[in-house]
């Protein structure tokens, strides 16, 4: 294992003894976080993967068997080592049973404590292929494919749940990539109308001339090329849900064909007088800002409030980076069902068909980099991302930075930033203080839920400043 690769998190609530822990750990060229008790150990580990936790048993709060347990549920490489005075057979069989790697038992010489930590590195070196998610994701964190735990996804969680059960009309806002057609589906299968079809329809992705047929559909001889009738997205999504992706792409005359669908729920094929009756869910998405565009005479505003009855704002992945361990870990799931993402019969010692298929795992100083990158893309770029690492990884059991796209493996990781070191060639400054500026910016914001005000407070700036900041980091 690498000198870079050694990010330890020791937690421990008496000081004296953190202290000359940290110290000698160091001196053996450990990069060494402390904190005294198990919450502050939860949010340093949701903000960057550590290779290495050692954790006192006893804590103030949280014990540290929950924080090993929290610990290896997010980073199934991270190793875990408990350390305790109430060392009893029973202590260490509940910690391994919560992924600790080893038991260490006060008073200790640091001698014990760095053997073990070495034989623990050594075996993730030699097994890396067995360190998978310990604790698979609850089903209350999934929402049909919808990937988070963190604050954000909570509440869109919440708001899912509340209203998928509905018939209320949803409009979908969030930047590119952020999964808005996922979410889409999961409220359709969230819904009664489940049984019946999801009919999606991108309006950006279509001519305007053919964009209408495709929405209501057209009779024979409606215009050239309409050699019979055919039904529109909207008449097969009939009893169902009809997803408008892009809806702010949408011609003037077309939006106000839409908006009798949504307060008549009636319509007519193009070239035909014949009235339909149609009995569906409309859920629309858009990466604009309608309400700008309503103001600038492009999007008319009585569509505008028909679509918006239900809001829900997808946050961009650059403001919950807490979820990046657990989609990366749902990606890989999803190429090693598909067959990308397997590690080979002959590096797991196995063969023959009908086995299970274990995918791949992904390095400590990779997800650091996965976790520091912006994510212009969001979601989708993510997926992409460890899809092409997957790729190139081929034959190995373990996905490391040289797998990453370029720009990645040249994010900078913030929270390590008094201990950069400049390499031969240089680094981009801007690029590296914007990042330390962005973390710093969103963590103040995560700590205040989202006020701008308490949040520039926090930070000692104006609160306009602070917006003009978020507006140049999107």
């Amino acid at each position: 294992m690498t000198d870079a690769a050694k990010h330890l998190l020791l937690i421990e609530d008496e000081a004296p003894l953190r202290q000359a822990i940290a110290e000698q750990l160091t001196d053996r060229g450990y990069h060494v976080e402390q904190v005294d008790a198990g919450e502050p150990a939860l949010t340093k580990l949701a903000d960057f993967a550590f290779d290495i936790i050692v954790t006192d048993l006893r804590l103030p709060g949280i014990d540290g068997s929950a924080v090993v347990e929290a610990a290896v549920e997010r980073y199934p490489d991270i190793i875990a080592i408990v350390v305790t005075g109430y060392g009893t057979v029973k202590d260490a069989v509940e910690a391994i049973k919560r992924g600790a790697w080893d038991f260490v038992s006060k008073p200790f010489q640091i001698d014990e404590l760095l053997h073990v930590l070495d034989s623990a590195l050594e075996q993730r070196r030699l097994k890396s292929e067995n360190a998978y998610l310990r604790a698979q994701l609850e089903q209350r964190d999934r929402f049909e494919g919808v990937v988070g735990k963190g604050r954000a996804m909570s509440r869109l969680f919440q708001l899912l749940e509340t209203v998928a059960p509905t018939n209320s009309t949803i409009l979908i806002t969030g930047e590119t990539g952020t999964g808005k057609e996922v979410v889409a589906r999961a409220i359709h299968q969230g819904s009664p109308r489940r049984h019946h079809r999801f009919m999606a329809l991108n309006c950006s992705a279509i001519p305007e001339t053919l964009l209408e047929a495709e929405l209501f559909g057209h009779v024979r001889g409606a215009f050239t090329g309409a050699v019979g009738n055919r039904q529109g997205r909207l008449e097969q999504a009939h009893k169902g849900t009809l997803f408008l992706d892009e809806v702010g792409t949408m011609s003037a005359a077309l939006q106000v064909k839409l908006l009798r669908v949504l307060q008549e729920r009636e319509f007519e094929r193009v070239g035909d007088s014949h009235t339909i009756k149609v009995d569906v869910r409309v859920i629309a998405a858009t990466n604009s800002d309608l309400g700008r565009m309503v103001a600038d005479g492009v999007f008319r505003e009585d569509l505008f409030y028909r679509l918006n009855v239900i809001p829900v704002q997808l946050p961009p992945l650059r403001e919950r980076k807490e979820d990046i361990p657990l989609l990366v870990q749902h990606f890989l799931e999803k190429f090693a069902r598909e067959g990308s993402g397997s590690i080979p019969a002959h590096k797991r010692g196995v063969g023959g068909s009908g086995e299970r298929v274990e995918r791949k795992s992904v390095s400590q100083e990779a997800m650091r980099r996965l976790m520091a990158y912006h994510w212009p893309g969001n979601v989708r770029q993510l997926e992409n991302a460890v899809e092409r690492a997957v790729a190139f990884s081929a034959g190995r059991a373990q996905i490391d930075v040289g797998d990453l796209p370029s720009e990645i493996q040249q994010a900078q990781e913030p929270a390590l930033a008094s201990a950069v070191t400049l390499p031969e060639n240089g680094l981009d400054l801007d690029a590296f203080i914007g990042g330390i500026e962005r973390d710093l910016v969103q963590r103040a914001l995560e700590r205040t839920g989202g006020n701008k005000g308490q949040a520039a407070k926090l930070l000692n700036l104006k609160r306009t400043t602070l917006v003009e900041k978020l507006k140049r980091q999107r």
